[in-house]
Formats: structure tokens, C-alpha cells, sequence
């Protein structure tokens, strides 16, 4: 079993060196002045070593249930990305229980002001920030986006320039938490959204849609959880109705986990509609 796991570790290492040709890494920058011990405000930036022309950028939100995951998981991602020529900033927020969702938006807000401010520095195009967000990374992406507090917050505009949500959980909280049945996940949502139905409001992306701006590329799983499918759709039919540009694409045979993690092979389908999207907008 050692020796398995060694052969493992050193097959793993090597392939992040073959990933890492052409691109630069910086890990462990803190987005934040304001110390956060049970978790740190960090960001990792992958970027192509030319930078000679400003590239498109894209932030990454993990998920987790709101309370899990860690930016360290997903390195390929970043890789991925900048070796196809896209700044790549994969972001650390607040988790629950200790925290609840508006802290994890504010960190969010706060980690989007650093890339405003800094990623010029590392060859991104200040004007071309997308987000993307797997699950309640996704939430947290849309919510970000359409509800002005947490930028006013951080006294400044919106810097988002378009938004990828990858099969998003929680886009109306308010909707899942009064029909679904308890499960093992439930007290941990109530964890990060209370037991005050007014949060499950304010914390639904779903009713924000007339603050919403710039264009959604959404995606969902075909064998995802049904609550997804069901309020991407609607996430996607609202957008429509206002006049808003937004694509919605379901992806065969995939389920929740299965979304974000066949985004390890660099020839994964969802870069090319990713690199389509930010192409056409």
C-alpha cells in the first residue's frame, strides 16, 4: 500500500510539472487587511509567463455545502485555464459553521476588489473579469453579482464582466429550504442561512434578477440534483424574460460532483463553451 501510494504521489507530482509548462503560479496572496485565523484570505493566481497582451480573467469560487473545500484543490483548474491563455485566480472564503453567508459574500466582494486592483500585474484584463462557481461556490457567485450590498461594501462597482455558474446550488434558498425534506445536509444549510426565513429571501440569488447586467453562460448536470436543474432553468427563463443575455447548456450523463471534476482533463468540453462565452462577450 506505501509503495502505491508513493507511485501515486510521485505520478501526481510529475503530472504538475507538465501542467505547469508556460504558466507562472503565485499562492498565498491575502486578499484581506483584516486577519481571519480559522481560515486566512488567500488567493492563488495562475498566469501565463507571456504577458504581453492583456488575457481574459477568471475567478474561481469553490463549493463545498458552504462548509467545506479549499483553493489547493483545484490546481488543475487554474493550470488549465492559464495554459489557455486565461489569468486563473482560485479564491479561500469563510466557512460554516463559524461563519454564515454574508460573510462568505463579503469575502468574496473583498477578493474580487484585490483582483480589480492587482491583477494587471499579472498580465489580466482589468475590463474582462469572469466568474465562475461550482455549486455553492455558484450561489455565492450569482448572489455576488446581483445583490449591490457586498460591492457598495467594498466601495466599488461591480467588476464583473460575465458570469459562469457550474452547476449552481441555492439559487433560491428560500424555495429549497421549505420544500426539500431534512436530510444530512439540512442543518448544515441552516447553519449558513438560519432558521429566520427572511435570510432564506436575502440570500436567494433568484430575487435579484433586475440588478443583473452582464451575460450567464449556465450549466447543469443532466443526472444533477433535481433542485439545480429545476432553478437553473428558472435562473436562465428569468434572465430571458428581462431582456438579459444568458446561455443554458445541460450536460449529458453528468452528476453534481462529476461537473467540476471532469474539468481535470484539459480536453473537457465545458473550456471550449467557457472560452466561447468569454470569445463572444
Amino acid at each position: 500500500m506505501k509503495l502505491k501510494l508513493l507511485i501515486l504521489s510521485i505520478t501526481l507530482a510529475c503530472f504538475q510539472h507538465r501542467a505547469s509548462a508556460g504558466i507562472s503560479i503565485r499562492r498565498d496572496i491575502s486578499y484581506s487587511t483584516r486577519p481571519a485565523p480559522d481560515r486566512g484570505n488567500l488567493l492563488d493566481v495562475y498566469y501565463p509567463k507571456d504577458k504581453t497582451q492583456p488575457s481574459d480573467v477568471m475567478v474561481f469560487i469553490h463549493g463545498g455545502s458552504w462548509n467545506s473545500g479549499k483553493k489547493e484543490s483545484y490546481w488543475w483548474l487554474g493550470r488549465n485555464m492559464a495554459r489557455k491563455n486565461v489569468v486563473t485566480v482560485i479564491i479561500n472564503y469563510s466557512l460554516s459553521p463559524i461563519h454564515q453567508y454574508e460573510k462568505m459574500v463579503a469575502d468574496c466582494a473583498e477578493a474580487l476588489k484585490w483582483v480589480s486592483v492587482n491583477i494587471n500585474d499579472y498580465g489580466g484584463d482589468v475590463k474582462r473579469i469572469f466568474v465562475m462557481g461550482h455549486s455553492s461556490g455558484g450561489h455565492l457567485a450569482a448572489l455576488i453579482n446581483s445583490d449591490p450590498r457586498f460591492f457598495k461594501q467594498q466601495k466599488i462597482r461591480n467588476p464583473i464582466h460575465g458570469l459562469i455558474l457550474n452547476d449552481a446550488f441555492g439559487l433560491d434558498m428560500f424555495e429549497y429550504l421549505n420544500a426539500a425534506e431534512d436530510n444530512g445536509q439540512t442543518n448544515s444549510f441552516l447553519n449558513t442561512f438560519s432558521r429566520d426565513t427572511e435570510m432564506w429571501k436575502t440570500g436567494s440569488p433568484l430575487n435579484y434578477l433586475e440588478n443583473v447586467n452582464n451575460p450567464y453562460l449556465i450549466f447543469a448536470g443532466e443526472r444533477t440534483y433535481p433542485a439545480i436543474k429545476i432553478q437553473s432553468e428558472r435562473l436562465h427563463k428569468g434572465l430571458l424574460a428581462t431582456n438579459k443575455k444568458t446561455e443554458f447548456r445541460i450536460i449529458p450523463r453528468k452528476k453534481h460532483i462529476g461537473m467540476i471534476s471532469q474539468m481535470f482533463f484539459k480536453g473537457n468540453s465545458l473550456y471550449a463553451y467557457i472560452l466561447d462565452f468569454m470569445k463572444t462577450y
